[in-house]
């Protein structure tokens, strides 16, 4: 499943969603280990549906391995969230994972838009996420690193981040994004390390509504949040993946919130996201 080591699993979540009527619901949900989600939200009235992935044990150690499936039949639409941030904790010698295999039908829509993922001392983290959608569906995809507390008041500690995300459209392979990160003892005001910045931010947007005017208002936005540092990228299709550094993690969800309500605006006329989660 998802391409995970066959190992036990800490936490697996599967969850396959259609429309019924005005709405779209789960048609298929299993949850084991210590990956849940809360009930199911309406946040307005076209029938898109809310999800809230909780892991109760609070944080992620050496070993834990997470698998995520999620399935949207023709028509789905849905946003899923965490309820807080992921944290990964100290990994001496071992590595915490995650895995998330995503398959997006005819005419459906997926934002995931979790909190961040904040990586503590000498933590080692790697989750792949490999996409397929129909050249007909929507994805937006967000996810915010950010560095730990640590004891000595440092706050780039971490051992390595890899991330890679593949994504296939129509059959076809899209892109390819692989993000290695590894601080050690380095110092983040250093020269070509995140440009001295602490926090990384990805926003990758696929649909067929992607076009030069959509993308010179998203370049706007960007231009406009001074405090980020910023480089979007055109996908060799209908889409376009946004790199953000910054000091803190407010400013890159402010910016990725401006530019996800922007693509909701035009798209669907729906308002921005409201995920208060407190």
């Amino acid at each position: 499943m998802n391409g995970a080591p066959a190992q036990a699993l800490t936490g697996e979540l599967v969850l396959t969603l259609a429309p019924r009527g005005p709405r779209t619901v789960a048609v298929r949900q299993r949850h084991g280990g210590t990956l849940q989600t809360l009930r199911p939200l309406y946040l307005d009235d076209s029938g898109q549906v809310t999800y809230h992935v909780v892991n109760p044990g609070g944080g992620c150690l050496r070993g834990d391995t997470y698998a995520i499936d999620i399935d949207l039949e023709a028509g789905a639409r849905v946003v899923v969230t965490t309820q807080s941030a992921t944290k990964v904790y100290r990994t001496p010698d071992g590595a915490a994972a995650q895995h998330m295999r995503i398959r997006l039908g005819p005419d459906s829509v997926l934002e995931y838009v979790p909190d961040a993922l904040i990586l503590y001392r000498e933590a080692t983290y790697r989750q792949t996420c490999t996409v397929e959608l129909d050249e007909s569906a929507s994805l937006v995809l967000a996810e915010i690193v950010t560095p730990g507390w640590s004891p000595d008041g440092a706050r780039f500690r971490y051992g390595e981040l890899r991330m890679r995300t593949e994504i296939h459209r129509g059959g076809r392979l899209l892109a390819v994004d692989n993000l290695l990160i590894e601080p050690g003892s380095a110092d983040p005001s250093g020269v070509g390390f995140l440009d001295g910045r602490t926090h990384v931010g990805s926003l990758t947007a696929v649909d067929p509504r992607v076009d030069e005017t959509l993308l010179d208002d998203v370049h706007a936005l960007t231009e406009a949040e001074g405090a980020v540092r910023s480089g979007l990228t055109a996908l060799a299709g209908p889409g376009f993946v946004l790199r953000c550094l910054g000091d803190d993690t407010a400013e890159l969800a402010r910016l990725f919130d401006t530019v996800i309500a922007l693509l909701r605006s035009r798209w669907t006329g729906q308002a921005p996201l409201n995920l208060r989660k407190y």
